[in-house]
């Protein structure tokens, strides 16, 4: 009776499958999530060190996410209100092991500002089930195309410790999901073993900001 039942069910969601021109269960998909970095062009920043506490309570570390917020792109214009479009960070990087986020935890360089900043930025469960969504459901607009292979997440960090949480939908749109205030790091760059040094700001980053200065509120 029981292998009966057993082919029964398995014919059940077959044909649910095929119903539902938009369900992803069967693609190829990351077992893991992208943890990524971004910053406002020019505004030249250094991930130091990140962390993840994932659903199921699991705490592990994500390391340096070197340097972002670089741009050479002239200093005809302003650019650095605002988030950039494209969210370019410091490239796609899978959190091994760990569950969909509850939390995450970042420390960075400020390098424009030569401040250090910490925290720890909860992400809500709306965040987690847009990530779910988008390597379990197709693009309704390309239905004919995989569902994403993996998940993604977005932090900004910008001038004056804010951060931005983005997470990309089933259409790889960003979406914003929550919003942060860092704290200074009273240990300064790198906990206090650089002697007070920071990353090296890029020429480029400082002309800019000579030019343009911080656009503080714009983020």
């Amino acid at each position: 009776m029981k292998p009966f039942i057993a082919v029964l069910m398995a014919i059940f969601l077959t044909g649910c499958q095929l119903q539902d021109p938009l369900s992803g269960e069967r693609d190829p998909r990351s077992p893991w999530w992208s943890l990524e970095f971004a910053a406002p062009i020019y505004m030249t920043a250094w991930v130091e060190d990140s962390a993840v506490e994932d659903v199921q309570g699991r705490s592990l570390r994500h390391g340096s996410g070197g340097v972002i917020g670089s741009g050479n792109y002239g200093v005809e214009k302003e650019v650095a209100r605002g988030w950039p479009n494209g969210l370019a960070g410091s490239g796609i990087r899978g959190v091994v092991g760990a569950d969909l986020p509850k939390r995450i935890y970042v420390r960075w360089q400020s390098v424009v500002e030569a401040q250090t900043y910490k925290a720890w930025i909860d992400i809500p469960a709306d965040a987690r089930r847009i990530m779910h969504d988008a390597t379990h459901r197709r693009c309704p607009e390309t239905p004919e195309q995989d569902a994403s292979y993996m998940a993604s997440l977005h932090l900004g960090l910008a001038p004056g410790g804010v951060i931005q949480v983005w997470v990309r939908d089933q259409c790889h749109r960003a979406i914003k999901v929550a919003r942060g205030q860092g704290e200074i790091e009273p240990l300064g760059p790198h906990l206090g073993k650089s002697g007070g040094n920071y990353y090296p700001q890029p020429e480029a980053s400082k002309r800019y900001v000579e030019q343009y200065g911080i656009p503080y509120g714009s983020w």
